[in-house]
């Protein structure tokens, strides 16, 4: 069973969540070898932080292995067929929900259907989308913050546009929860961040 941590170690939370417990093994090995894009560590970091997240936010055993494995249909070989019969249908169709449609090419298209589809998936849905969006505008800050041969890469206009319409979103449809207001003030942050680096890029 893997443990999660680069040093081996099972990071606390987990402990006395057994869906959690045996997400985290299957995810580690799906994800076994993949790089985060922005620093290059192991990859099961960043389910793991959504994981964190929800799991501090109150969310069930399910909702939190749902959020170690939210990436595994997206990025691995794994089929929503593969969860349901590991984690049964309530994990699955969280993973589901937040999962993309790779058939749509384009880029703003595919992330307004994935706005869409988790708008109808109910609130636990919305935690795990916003907990996953609060993990990547991090990673995103942290690329800026690296210098500036980084910021082209993740931060362009393109990239950033999505998060503001689903911190919309999820302000309308779940303006109470203490995830969305982090999400919308680490989005804050990194605009903050961003206009920051213009302005010190900008002649004069």
């Amino acid at each position: 069973m893997g443990c999660g941590m680069p040093d081996g170690r099972l990071p606390a939370f987990v402990k006395g969540l057994p869906l959690t417990e045996a997400a985290l093994a299957y995810a580690e090995r799906l994800h076994a070898g993949q790089p985060r894009a922005v620093d290059g560590a192991p990859f099961i970091l960043h389910p793991l932080e959504v994981a964190s997240l929800l799991y501090y936010a109150g969310a069930t055993d399910s909702v939190v292995a749902a959020g170690v494995l939210h990436d595994v249909i997206e990025d691995t070989a794994a089929e929503a067929s593969d969860l349901q019969g590991r984690f049964g249908r309530r994990v699955t169709e969280l993973v589901v929900a937040v999962s993309e449609d790779g058939s749509i090419a384009d880029f703003a298209l595919r992330k307004a259907a994935l706005r869409a589809q988790v708008a109808a998936s109910g609130h636990a849905a919305l935690l795990l989308f916003a907990a996953d969006k609060i993990s990547n505008v991090r990673a995103l800050r942290v690329a800026l913050d690296r210098g500036p041969e980084r910021e082209a890469t993740p931060a362009s206009p393109e990239k950033i546009r999505p998060y503001h319409r689903s911190v919309e979103l999820l302000e309308e449809l779940a303006p109470d929860a203490a995830l969305v207001h982090r999400l919308r003030d680490e989005l804050d942050r990194l605009d903050s961040a961003l206009t920051r680096r213009r302005y010190a890029g900008s002649p004069g």
